[in-house]
C-alpha cells in the first residue's frame, strides 16, 4: 500500500461538478492498493498516519499529529501511485490492484483510519473521475509505502 499524505489548509473532491467531500485543516491522503497488501498493512499505515507529527506546535516545530490539532482527514483512491515508468514513456499500472481487491481494501482502510484517528473520514469515490483540489500547507508532503517500511 502506498500513500501520499499532504498537510492541507483545505481540500475537496468534486465529481460531475458537485462537491462530494471537503475538509479544512488536516490531511489529504491519496491511497494506492496492490495485491500483496494485507490487513496488517492497513493497520500499520493507519497507526502511522494518525500519529504522524507533521503539524506545527506553538514554537513552529512540526511536533503535533492530526489528532493533536483536531484536524480532518480526506482519503482518495489513486491507483496511479503504483505506476511503473521503467520501460517506455507510457506508465504501466500492472502492480495496482483491480477493483475486486482494491475496493474492499480501500473501504477497510477508511474504517480502520476512522477508528484509529477517532474521527469521521471524508472520501472520494472509488473509480470516479474526481477533481481534487487542495491548498498544501507548508508545503508538507510525505510518501509512505507499507511494503518498504523505512
Amino acid at each position: 500500500m502506498k500513500v501520499v499524505i499532504q498537510r492541507v489548509s483545505k481540500a475537496s473532491v468534486t465529481i460531475d461538478g458537485k462537491v462530494k467531500s471537503a475538509i479544512g485543516k488536516g490531511l489529504l491522503i491519496l491511497l494506492g492498493v496492490e495485491d500483496v497488501d494485507t490487513d496488517e498493512d492497513i493497520n500499520w499505515l493507519c497507526g502511522k498516519i494518525s500519529k504522524l507529527r507533521i503539524f506545527n506546535d506553538e514554537k513552529g516545530v512540526m511536533n503535533l499529529s492530526v489528532k493533536d490539532v483536531d484536524g480532518e482527514l480526506l482519503v482518495v483512491s489513486q491507483f496511479t501511485l503504483h505506476a511503473s515508468t521503467k520501460k517506455g514513456n507510457r506508465p504501466s499500472y500492472i502492480k495496482a490492484s483491480k477493483p475486486d481487491i482494491a475496493i474492499p481494501m480501500y473501504e477497510r482502510f477508511v474504517k480502520v483510519l476512522e477508528v484509529v484517528a477517532e474521527r469521521k473520514i471524508q472520501t472520494g469515490e472509488f473509480g470516479a473521475d474526481m477533481k481534487v483540489e487542495l491548498l498544501n500547507d507548508g508545503p508538507v508532503t510525505i510518501i509512505i509505502d507499507s511494503q518498504n517500511k523505512e
